[in-house]
C-alpha cells in the first residue's frame, strides 16, 4: 500500500517483534489455547505475565456463577499435573457435565462456548492457574510475598521471573507436579485410571512422589443415591447360592435397575418440560406414543454410580484398585484419617495415595471383608488375622495382615503384600544385575541334586522371588512338595508338584498343624520339600526334621546375615550341628529400591570364617558377594579354572578352595569332584546362552530345561540352528 506522499507503509508486525512501534514493551505474545492468549511484557520493575481469556457478557457471568454454585457441592477432583490440565481442557466437558450445564444455563451458542471454557477451568481444572498450565513455555512456578499475601511468579524458557498477578495459590502444588506414569487398572468391566506423579514444591509434603486413583467424579446428590442404592441392594432377597461371579452380576443388575429409576425420575422433575414428559408417558401406556426412555441422563453417569456400588460390595472398598494394580507390591492402611500408602514395583519406596478412610465403620467393613474372603472371621475374640487372597481375574497371590481397632491404635490397620503375577526368572535377575550367572549355575546344580538351600533376609528383600525364580531348575520328572502357610507363594511349574498349607485359625473339626503336613508329606514321597516361611517354632522344628530325611530342602527365613541366622537357629531350639547340613545360604538385600544378592555362603566344618554362639562355633565360606562397584566376586572365577578341573592351579596360585558344595555333591552322587566341576561349567555355559538369548519366560525356561534333560544333543542342535521349540521327530527302536 502506498501513502499519499508516495512512501510505502510497512507491513504489520506481531506485538512481540522488537520493531513493533505500537507495543514496544511486549516480549512475547502467543495463543496457547482456543481464545486464550498469553503476553510477556518487559517493564522497569521486571517481566509481567498476562493472560487474556474469552470474555463474558453480563448474562454469561451470571450463568457461570450458577454453574459454579451448583458444582460446589459436587465431588470433582482437579487434575494432578499440568499435563492433566491440558488434556482436560482439550477434551472439554463429558456428557454428564454437559447435561448439567444445559439445565443451568440458557445463553446463545457464542456465549455458551466462552462459558464452557470458564466453567471447565473453574470446575474441573486449576482455576486462575488454568491459562498458565496451558502454556508449555513455563518451566518453573513459585510464590513471592506481596502486600496482603502471596503472588505466583513464573519462569519461562526466555523470561524469568515474571509476575502473574495471581494470588490464588490453591492448586499451585498440582501446577508444579510432573506426571511419571499413567495407566488403567481393570475392575470388572471398568478401567480405572491411575496416575503416579511427583510434586516439585519444597516444604509442602515430605512425600514428593504420589499415587492417585482417578475414580469417577460425582455430581451433587450422587453420594446420597449411592448410599440409598447400597442399602436397597443389601436388603434384596437372593434365591439359592450365589457364587463369586454371580454376586457381581446380582449386584450390578439390581444397582442398575434401582439407579436408572431414580435418575429418570429426578431428571423428569428437574426439566422444564416435565409436563410434556408425563403426558408422553401416559400416552405411551395406551400405545399412543413412544415412551420417553432414559435418554435424559448421561449413560456415563449411571456407570459411574454403579461403579461405586460394585466397588464397595464386590471389591474391597477404597482398596479395590490398589489391590488389583499389578504394578504395586505393598498396600498399607495404618489408621483412620491417614493416607493409604503403597509401594510401586518400579519406585521401590512407600508413596502416599489420594485414598483415606475417614470413617472407622467403613474401615472395619473392609478389614472384615478381606478376612472373610479367606474364610476367617475377625471379631472381639479374634481381632487380627493373616489371610491369603486371590480375587477373581487376578493371578497374583495376595497376603494380608488385618486387625480391628481393639488391638490397633488409631483404628484398624491393613498390610498387604502382593506377589507379581509374572514370576521372574534367573535370566531376568541376571539381566538386571541382581546376581551373577555363576551363582545361577550353582543354584541350578544344587536344586537338581537335592541340596539344602536357604534364602535369608528381612521382609521385602526378595527371598521368595529368588527361590521361585530357580524352581524351573528342579527336574521336570521329580516331585517337589511345598508346605506351610507360605506355600501359597510357591510356584511349582511341575505336573508332579503338590502344595500343602496349614491355617492359623481353628476349624470346626481340627486345626491343621505342621506335624500333620509333615506326616502327609512323607506319604507323598517328595524329592524336594519347599518351606517358604521358616520363621515360627513349628516351622523350624519341621525344618530340622526334614533335614534328617535326606530330601532336598528349599526355604526362606528372616535373617539379615550369618550371625543373625545362627542366633535364630539357637533361639528356636534347632541343634546348631544341623546347620552343617545346609549347602548354601543366599542373603538378598534391598538398598534404595534395588534388590540384589549381597552374599552367598556355605556352612562348612573347617576353614573359612566363624560365628561363636553359646559354646558353639559355626564356620562358613563366602561363595559369592557383591562388590562396591556393583559387580560380583565369585569364589570360583579364577581364569585358570574356567575350563574344568584345576586343583593344581588352585594350589599354585594360592586360590581359595572354591565351592565346597562340589565335594558334597560328588559324595552324594558317587562321582569325582572334577566331574561335578565339569557339570557346573557346562551349566554355566547354558545359563550364559539363556541370558544372551533372553529366555525370560518361566514356562519357556522350564520347557527348555525339560528338553535339555530329555535329549541334550537334540536340544543343543536345535538351539544352535536357531530353530523354534516344537515337536521333533526322532527315529529309534520300538
Amino acid at each position: 500500500m502506498a501513502a499519499t506522499d508516495g512512501t510505502t507503509v510497512p507491513p504489520p508486525l506481531p506485538p512481540d517483534d522488537p520493531d513493533a512501534w505500537y507495543a514496544p514493551e511486549v516480549r512475547r505474545q502467543e495463543a496457547v489455547h482456543g481464545g486464550v492468549v498469553v503476553t510477556v511484557r518487559g517493564t522497569p520493575e521486571g517481566f509481567e505475565y498476562e493472560s487474556r481469556e474469552p470474555s463474558l457478557s453480563a448474562a454469561g457471568r451470571a450463568a457461570l456463577e450458577r454453574v459454579r454454585e451448583y458444582f460446589s457441592a459436587a465431588s470433582v477432583e482437579p487434575p494432578l499435573t499440568r499435563e492433566g490440565a491440558r488434556e482436560r481442557m482439550a477434551a472439554g466437558f463429558d456428557a454428564k457435565y454437559e447435561r448439567a450445564v444445559d439445565r443451568l444455563t440458557d445463553v446463545s451458542p457464542a456465549t455458551r462456548r466462552r462459558l464452557d471454557y470458564h466453567a471447565l477451568a473453574a470446575v474441573r481444572c486449576l482455576g486462575e492457574l488454568t491459562p498458565h498450565a496451558l502454556d508449555d513455555a513455563i518451566e518453573v512456578a513459585e510464590t513471592r510475598a506481596v502486600e496482603g499475601g502471596e503472588e505466583v511468579v513464573v519462569h519461562t524458557a526466555d523470561f524469568a521471573p515474571a509476575r502473574t498477578g495471581v494470588t490464588d495459590t490453591t492448586h499451585l502444588d498440582r501446577f508444579a507436579s510432573e506426571r511419571l506414569a499413567r495407566y488403567t487398572v481393570p475392575f470388572l468391566e471398568f478401567d480405572v485410571p491411575v496416575v503416579v506423579y511427583r510434586e516439585h514444591l519444597i516444604g509442602e509434603d515430605p512425600f514428593a512422589t504420589k499415587y492417585a486413583v482417578r475414580e469417577p467424579d460425582l455430581l451433587p446428590g450422587d453420594e446420597a443415591l449411592i448410599e440409598e442404592c447400597k442399602e436397597r441392594v443389601w436388603e434384596a432377597r437372593v434365591d439359592g447360592v450365589v457364587d463369586r461371579e454371580g454376586r457381581a452380576r446380582f449386584v450390578r443388575e439390581r444397582a442398575e435397575a434401582l439407579l436408572e429409576r431414580r435418575l429418570t425420575a429426578d431428571d423428569t422433575r428437574a426439566w422444564i418440560d416435565a409436563a410434556r414428559y408425563r403426558v408422553r408417558s401416559a400416552l405411551a401406556a395406551y400405545d399412543l406414543a413412544v415412551p420417553p426412555v432414559g435418554g435424559r441422563y448421561a449413560p456415563a453417569r449411571l456407570d459411574d454410580l454403579v461403579y461405586y456400588v460394585l466397588r464397595d460390595y464386590v471389591g474391597y472398598g477404597k482398596l479395590t484398585v490398589p489391590i488389583r494394580d499389578p504394578r504395586l507390591e505393598d498396600v498399607e492402611a495404618n489408621r483412620v484419617g491417614e493416607r493409604v500408602k503403597v509401594v510401586p514395583r518400579a519406585v521401590g519406596d512407600r508413596v502416599p495415595t489420594n485414598l483415606t478412610f475417614d470413617d472407622e465403620t467403613e474401615f472395619v467393613n473392609v478389614v472384615t471383608q478381606l478376612a472373610a474372603a479367606d474364610g476367617v472371621e475377625v471379631n472381639a475374640s479374634t481381632p487380627s488375622a493373616k489371610v491369603n487372597l486371590q480375587p477373581a481375574g487376578i493371578d497374583e497371590t495376595i497376603r494380608c495382615a488385618v486387625a480391628l481397632p481393639t488391638i490397633s491404635e488409631g483404628g484398624p490397620h491393613i498390610s498387604i503384600r502382593k506377589q507379581a503375577a509374572d514370576p521372574l526368572t534367573p535370566v531376568d535377575l541376571a539381566d538386571g544385575g541382581s546376581l551373577p550367572t555363576e551363582l545361577v549355575a550353582l543354584l541350578w546344580l544344587l536344586y537338581e541334586h537335592h541340596a539344602v538351600v536357604l534364602f535369608a533376609g528381612p521382609t521385602g528383600v526378595g527371598k521368595t522371588t529368588l527361590m521361585n525364580a530357580h524352581l524351573p531348575f528342579l527336574p521336570y520328572d521329580e516331585r517337589p512338595v511345598s508346605i506351610d502357610e507360605g506355600s501359597r507363594e510357591v510356584r511349582l511349574p511341575h505336573e508332579t508338584g503338590v502344595s500343602l498349607t496349614t491355617r492359623d485359625h481353628e476349624s470346626d473339626y481340627k486345626r491343621v498343624t505342621m506335624a500333620d503336613l509333615m506326616t502327609e508329606t512323607n506319604y507323598l514321597n517328595p524329592d524336594t520339600e519347599v518351606i517358604a516361611e521358616i520363621n515360627t517354632p513349628e516351622s523350624f522344628e519341621t525344618f530340622g526334621e526334614v533335614l534328617s530325611t535326606g530330601h532336598g530342602v528349599l526355604g526362606t527365613t528372616h535373617a539379615e546375615d550369618v550371625e543373625t541366622l545362627v542366633n535364630r537357629v539357637v533361639e528356636q531350639g534347632l541343634p546348631p550341628h544341623l546347620l552343617r547340613e545346609i549347602d548354601l545360604v543366599v542373603f538378598p538385600r534391598r538398598v534404595d529400591g534395588e534388590r540384589y544378592v549381597g552374599e552367598a555362603i556355605e556352612l562348612v566344618e573347617d576353614g573359612g570364617e566363624s560365628v561363636d554362639r553359646e559354646a558353639t562355633t559355626v564356620r562358613y565360606n563366602t561363595v559369592c558377594e557383591r562388590t562396591a562397584d556393583g559387580g560380583f566376586r565369585f569364589a570360583y572365577d579364577h581364569p585358570a579354572l574356567s575350563d574344568g578341573p584345576a586343583t593344581a592351579a588352585r594350589e599354585a596360585t594360592g586360590e581359595a578352595a572354591g565351592v565346597r558344595a562340589f565335594a558334597r555333591i560328588a559324595d552324594r552322587t558317587d562321582r569325582s569332584v572334577e566331574a561335578v566341576e565339569r557339570e557346573f561349567h557346562r551349566k554355566h555355559r547354558y545359563v550364559e546362552y539363556l541370558v544372551r538369548e533372553g529366555v525370560d519366560d518361566a514356562d519357556e525356561l522350564f520347557a527348555f530345561l525339560a528338553d535339555l534333560r530329555a535329549d541334550e544333543a537334540a536340544t543343543v542342535e536345535r538351539a544352535s540352528d536357531g530353530r523354534p521349540r516344537g515337536p521333533q521327530v526322532r527315529t529309534g527302536d520300538d
